[in-house]
């Protein structure tokens, strides 16, 4: 027995009921299938760090996958999105025919609504308990403004998170305005100069994409205030999603 579905792309994916075996090509998603359903999920890209004790294939980056390796691991779903994953292995995957779940999540609400789509629609399974308190934490009413707070992503050069991102979404959910909110570019490319700028209130220095630590970011702000906080908090929809609401809510 199959089931016809949608992704949020739009794709129709023929997905077996029950699912036994998922391959996860994006790291938070691969956190939450663990965290649930530890015993269907057969593979992972090397950056599916959480949880620590993750013991699964893995099937190489988000950005190249070995797609010999997933094919080989006969999965009844890969998960993979928009953003973290290129469309050519997604479309390899198909002509091969391997189902492939595409999510796409660029805000806050869209990714409670896209993961409760894939445990529902695609997996045929609940909704998980994180789910409904992540989704409690974050429809609430937005807190007072706090100020202007930019989010480099990488140095030298500086690349900041930039408009129509999830960060940015979250970001704005917890009083932030992102000072790069603005133009065509996701992420665009700035100067230090134009970083550490009088007009900021804070800078936040995430451990994820680049490993922003005490002695590799901070010293390079003379004018603004850092922090240093996890990028899983900032990027990661699943159940860092609850950890973020309350960490970065302080």
């Amino acid at each position: 027995m199959a089931i016809r579905t949608v992704d949020d792309l739009g794709a129709e994916v023929v997905v077996p009921r029950p699912v036994r075996r998922i391959v996860s090509l994006v790291p938070s998603i691969t956190e939450a299938l663990a965290t649930d359903v530890p015993d269907l999920l057969v593979g992972a890209t090397q950056w599916c760090t959480r949880p620590a004790e993750l013991a699964v294939t893995r099937v190489r980056g988000t950005k190249n996958p070995d797609l010999a390796a997933v094919r080989g691991l006969t999965p009844d779903l890969v998960v993979a999105n928009q953003e973290e994953n290129r469309e050519l292995d997604v479309r390899r995957l198909r002509e091969a025919g391997v189902a492939v779940w595409v999510t796409r999540i660029e805000t806050v609400p869209q990714a409670l609504a896209s993961l409760a789509r894939l445990y529902d629609e695609a997996l045929g399974l609940p909704e998980p308990a994180w789910l409904a308190q992540a989704r409690a934490c974050w429809d609430g009413p937005p807190p007072a403004p706090r100020g202007r707070v930019a989010v480099p992503v990488w140095r030298d050069p500086w690349l900041v998170v930039g408009p129509r991102t999830y960060t940015g979404d979250l970001l704005r959910r917890l009083g932030w305005s992102n000072a790069y909110d603005a133009g065509a570019d996701r992420y665009p490319t700035v100067g230090l100069a134009e970083l550490d700028s009088p007009d900021l209130d804070l800078v936040l220095l995430p451990d994820e994409p680049y490993a922003f630590t005490a002695d590799d970011g901070p010293e390079a702000f003379t004018r603004v205030p850092t922090r240093l906080v996890s990028g899983r908090h900032l990027t990661w929809y699943g159940p860092a999603m609850v950890e973020a609401h309350q960490v970065l809510s302080r």
